[in-house]
């Protein structure tokens, strides 16, 4: 109910956001015409459409996003015909003729609907202005599509986009009300009702052409992340919507039933292992372990994950790796496979690219762990890093329960290298995405082109800000090189700086080479180049490419792309 009523007001607050601006001209061209039968049908169709469109790019992938841009260029051309007929009353005249031609009788019950500004012409005006409306995705509206996106098709993604379109129908309905009120006074009181109306017409054209160049997605979203969104993490902060969830620890000699495990099934691929099932798995103690390859979060676990499976699975411990991807390259079963050669993981991992494992077990992050007793039931759950000798405590308690006789009651004791080895206190930069979907923090001048070859160029940095040079194109979830010669730079404070990364083409690999503070990395290089900075991309995975001796420590990185044909989706610390 809470994230409903969030959903509810951060809609609310689009109409202060400079990109709802195309739509405005859409809304006021009824402002003349009864709200009930005019305005109100088309705030609703307006509001249903939205909410359908994005539960299906939610949960349906690119097919529909492509499909709504088909969508978008069709409710183009209606609402472009729509500004020239409010401008010229004889083009809309001769629109209408083949109408009249059906009859006498359906040409004036369509003239006296269209008259008496009908329900339907109405709502199905908003049905087209809906497919143009492109609301500035703040931290709220981000929140529920990813969540959507992770958690798959339900009534409560349904009900959350509702309630974000609602809110923003709710103050369009408003302005609406008092514009059509100065609206009518306009007419009345100077006699200009044909200026006004070939106004709006120009205003609806106006609309047309803010949206096909793109200035709905692109410059006004930019302009608008400064505003809202600044309020929409407020109200995220204040009730805590947001806020990562915490495993409560619980007493060892009383650890609860959290609910029982549910079912392996719909994973796409087993690695290390037949499938196995729940019933198999009755009488071990079970440890599942969500986790996606490029996450360096889930990479600093790994050691701890793949000690408690070598000390204990004599003793009846099973441990179940769940690889649920996190960017499309990770559903490879070939880059999988690979990473679970380098990552040395012996155990058996089920391949959950269709997120089936996930959604039963209801979870939400990554790394997560899930202690399981042999009687087939949850007794304890971990998210994120850290804890690891409770969590070692957790297996031995159960493994007691189990029956198993002489459980060792040490912990391992783990010295990790390379981007397993744990992060350090002083990391002050945060994972940072490439991609537009989620980025923060971009400042290159013009800021990003959607979809769309850019030529980029440097600007000066602050602590986490990033920027592109070069020629890019950049994507949802990633940026594409188009020309040697492009360069990312970033302003962090932190002892590791990893990036993911890999080539546009497998089997074509790509030349970098990395400065810090504008020289070559020396004893600051990370594994994967050498002292002058130089390496090489040949897969899709997580980069260490600096790895500061004397510790956390503001520096200026960049990293030049020798060769085109990369693709670069986040930047993570330790």
């Amino acid at each position: 109910m809470l994230l409903i009523l969030l959903s509810y007001l951060a809609g609310a607050l689009t109409i202060l956001s400079p990109c709802i601006l195309p739509v405005l001209p859409f809304v006021f061209a009824r402002a003349g015409q009864p709200f009930l039968k005019s305005g109100l049908p088309l705030l609703l169709g307006m509001a249903l459409t939205f909410a359908g469109v994005a539960t299906l790019a939610a949960v349906g992938g690119g097919w529909a996003v492509q499909a709504n841009q088909v969508g978008r260029w069709i409710a183009l051309a209606v609402m472009a015909v729509l500004g020239l007929t409010l401008i010229m009353p004889s083009l809309a005249d001769r629109l209408t003729r083949p109408l009249v031609a059906l009859g006498s009788r359906l040409s004036e019950k369509a003239s006296a609907e269209q008259q008496s500004g009908g329900v339907w012409p109405s709502f199905l005006l908003g049905v087209a202005t809906g497919l143009l409306w492109a609301p500035c995705a703040g931290p709220i509206l981000g929140l529920i599509l990813t969540g959507a996106a992770l958690q798959g098709a339900s009534v409560g993604t349904t009900l959350l986009l509702a309630a974000y379109a609602a809110g923003a129908a709710t103050s369009l309905a408003l302005a609406l009300l008092i514009g059509g009120k100065v609206f009518q006074t306009m007419k009345r009181s100077l006699g200009v009702g044909e200026w006004v109306r070939k106004g709006l017409g120009v205003l609806v054209l106006i609309g047309v052409a803010a949206i096909a160049l793109g200035l709905d997605t692109g410059l006004l979203t930019r302009l608008s992340s400064g505003g809202t969104n600044r309020i929409e993490q407020s109200l995220l902060s204040r009730f805590g919507a947001a806020q990562p969830m915490n495993a409560v620890r619980a007493p060892l000699n009383a650890l609860p039933v959290e609910g029982a495990m549910p079912p392996l099934t719909g994973a796409t691929e087993w690695i290390n292992s037949p499938p196995l099932t729940t019933e198999q798995l009755r009488g071990k103690v079970v440890l599942v372990d969500f986790w996606t390859y490029s996450c360096i979060n889930c990479v600093r676990t790994i050691p701890y994950v793949r000690a408690w499976a070598e000390k204990y699975r004599d003793q009846g411990l099973v441990v179940i790796g769940v690889h649920t991807p996190e960017f499309a390259f990770e559903k490879s079963p070939a880059n999988v496979r690979d990473a679970v050669r380098r990552f040395d993981v012996t155990y058996p991992v089920a391949m959950d690219n269709a997120f089936a494992i996930w959604r039963a077990f209801d979870n939400r992050y990554w790394p997560a762990h899930y202690f399981i007793d042999a009687t087939g039931n949850i007794r304890y759950h971990h998210f994120g890093e850290g804890d690891y000798e409770h969590s070692e405590r957790v297996i031995q308690q159960l493994l007691k329960e189990a029956g198993a006789a002489n459980v060792d009651q040490a912990v391992v004791q783990v010295r990790a290298q390379g981007a397993e080895a744990a992060a350090t206190a002083e990391v002050a930069s945060p994972e940072t995405y490439v991609g537009y979907a989620r980025a923060k923090h971009f400042v290159s001048p013009g800021g990003f082109g959607f979809d769309v070859r850019k030529t980029y160029a440097a600007a000066p940095l602050k602590l986490n800000d990033w920027s592109l040079s070069g020629d890019w194109i950049v994507r949802p979830e990633h940026a594409d090189l188009q020309a040697p010669g492009g360069r990312l730079a970033f302003l962090f404070k932190a002892r590791d700086l990893h990036l993911v990364m890999g080539p546009s083409n497998m089997g074509q690999p790509v030349r970098f080479r990395v400065r810090i503070d504008g020289q070559a990395p020396s004893a600051d290089a990370g594994v994967d180049i050498d002292s002058q900075g130089l390496g090489r991309i040949d897969s899709q995975r997580l980069y260490q490419l600096v790895r500061q001796s004397g510790g956390a420590r503001e520096r200026t990185f960049e990293i030049e792309f020798l060769d085109p044909g990369v693709q670069v989706f986040a930047f993570t610390f330790g």
